[in-house]
């Protein structure tokens, strides 16, 4: 049995295929159009996943797909007569949802196939139950309590529940137009980052700042003693007049979400070539903690409800690796798993699990941590390419490979490392990363200067074997999909500065050899001999989606300053001008 999952008609569009129930494949959509969190109908993704199990579209037995465009209509016709919201909006929201019950006639389309030759089952999984069973059915816990937080998906922004009898059993949600992502987002706009997916670097600044400004970012969304929260609708557009997202050419845009009474109480927004001020800072640092708050509240508040002592976390507010790392020393829960993609793509695989195991009755496979699901390429492949471009190469086995790279980063080098099957989700976990000697003074320069361009105040990551992880960091945990921030230990931080952040924290991805023995390796290999068991890893790109094959990565290399690129054994240096 084959069953494909969908995101689709949504940003971070993505799909995957199970084989009962192990999974085949996962990517998403921006990998393979190169647009940063592409929406729409993952077609390109959808192809590749069925060439990569060997199938066809007629071949699948069960579509599911992360909407469900019959959620909550009661509530969405009362919010829209209660609050007077253009009829435009409503049309535009209404439009979509027939977009998404329509999808088996557009995928059929789209591959060329009759609708009527499709002999797959349509399960639509609604938005958070996805998003929960992404990280439930996938999780180290027979038993959990279960939590999704986002901007909003199928009229919900928060929905908290529990793992009973190996099913999910849901508590209570918080609906649209309360959300804890609005509120983010919101005040993301207001500092000056207009982009979809840009509230990261409000997360990046905020340790450069104080909390000066939280009892004003406390008149903005309220706690309910009932465990839940509210926004106060004076501050967001979206309460009276709604508020368009459209994707025109696949790129998700989102208009104005903040009022003027926000603007009024907060300062006007920052302008895109405005210097950044402290005033951002302490507001960037405001909003962090208060998310953060609201986070604890909501699952403390689970927590008493449920008893249990873990916690499954996903939706993208699950991606605030900063509150992730605090929230076991802030709530009663004892462990805490979040997926390596918590965000809005990888509800294709909470699609998926919510019909295999919620809906159907297949057994939970084996637990095992899965991040490395895309698209590979052998080292025959890569050097075919290579020359068809003419590009010089050297061509190395394991050992010799690994003592040139060593080298390289020893001596300063800034690498792309590319390996294996690229990864699923927003983060570079060592198979697509660019990676750089983390005790380097001038690392952040260095990367800035030659490849990223990006903000200052935004952080690398340390990649550290998983063994040496109580050596550098204040808490252990497992940590693969580098969703949590620790702090470092003190007499560390001077060793590594190029990956500790201001507030002597870091975004840790501990490395386990089971997991992926060759970056595992690679790290080894360079800590013995620089005695820094640790790589600083960032994604591999320059403003733009990961690179996905070779022909990414070098034409990446080829417009940067990077100093080497590795594709599995082959090794292409920049020529010295």
């Amino acid at each position: 049995m084959y069953t494909l999952g969908l995101n689709a008609y949504h940003g971070d569009s993505s799909a995957c295929i199970y084989h009962f129930n192990e999974l085949i494949v996962a990517t998403e959509e921006e990998r393979i159009r190169r647009i940063k969190h592409w929406a729409g109908l993952p077609t390109e993704a959808v192809k590749f996943c069925l060439d990569e199990a060997g199938i066809t579209l007629a071949d699948i037995d069960v579509i599911a797909i992360s909407r469900d465009p019959r959620a909550k209509l009661l509530a969405k016709a009362w919010y829209a007569l209660r609050k007077g919201v253009k009829w435009s909006s409503i049309l535009d929201r209404a439009k979509n949802s027939l977009n998404v019950g329509a999808f088996k006639a557009d995928l059929a389309q789209a591959f060329g196939y009759a609708e009527s030759d499709l002999k797959a089952r349509i399960v639509y999984a609604e938005h958070h139950r996805s998003h929960m069973a992404s990280a439930y059915f996938v999780a180290p816990f027979e038993e959990s309590a279960i939590l999704s937080i986002d901007g909003m998906g199928d009229f919900s922004s928060t929905m908290r529940g529990r793992s009973r009898n190996g099913k999910i059993e849901i508590i209570d949600s918080v609906s649209y137009p309360h959300s804890l992502g609005i509120f983010y987002t919101a005040f993301t706009q207001l500092l000056g980052f207009p982009h979809y997916g840009d509230e990261y670097k409000v997360m990046g600044l905020a340790p450069y700042g104080q909390p000066t400004e939280l009892d004003k970012v406390a008149e903005v969304i309220i706690l309910k003693p009932n465990g839940l929260f509210e926004l106060n609708p004076r501050f967001f557009r979206h309460f009276k007049e709604g508020v368009n997202m459209d994707w025109q050419g696949g790129s998700p845009h989102v208009d104005v979400l903040y009022t003027p009474a926000m603007a009024e109480l907060f300062g006007a927004p920052r302008g895109k070539d405005e210097p950044m001020s402290d005033y951002h800072r302490n507001l960037a640092t405001s909003v962090q903690r208060m998310a953060e708050k609201v986070i604890f509240h909501l699952a403390e508040g689970l927590y008493q409800k449920t008893g249990l002592k873990n916690l499954c976390l996903a939706g993208g507010v699950a991606q605030n690796s900063v509150a992730n790392g605090k929230l076991i020393a802030n709530t009663s829960f004892e462990k805490l798993f979040v997926p390596p993609a918590g965000h809005d793509a990888g509800t294709s695989i909470g699609a998926a699990l919510y019909a295999l195991h919620q809906v159907g009755d297949q057994p939970r496979a084996p637990f095992r941590h899965q991040a490395y699901t895309g698209i590979r390429f052998s080292n025959e492949e890569v050097e075919a390419y290579l020359q068809s471009r003419g590009i010089e190469y050297q061509r190395y086995s394991d050992d010799e490979l690994f003592a040139v790279v060593v080298d390289a980063l020893m001596q300063g080098g800034v690498i792309g490392w590319f390996q294996g099957r690229a990864e699923f989700g927003p983060r570079a976990l060592g198979n697509r990363s660019i990676i750089v000697d983390p005790s380097r003074l001038d690392a952040k320069d260095l990367l800035n200067s030659k490849i990223k361009r990006r903000e200052s105040f935004r952080p690398f990551a340390p990649s550290i074997l998983k063994e040496a992880v109580a050596d550098y960091f204040e808490q252990t945990d497992d940590v693969p999909f580098m969703e949590k921030v620790f702090l470092i230990r003190p007499e560390k931080r001077a060793e590594i500065p190029a990956v500790t952040h201001v507030d002597g924290t870091g975004r840790l991805q501990t490395v386990d050899a089971q997991d992926n023995p060759r970056y595992h390796r690679l790290i080894k290999e360079f800590g013995e001999k620089s005695g820094v068991p640790i790589l600083l890893n960032t994604s591999f790109n320059e403003n733009e989606p990961i690179v996905n094959t070779p022909e990414h990565a070098l034409e990446c290399f080829l417009r940067t300053q990077m100093d080497m690129l590795v594709i599995e054994n082959i090794v292409i240096r920049r020529k010295n001008e």
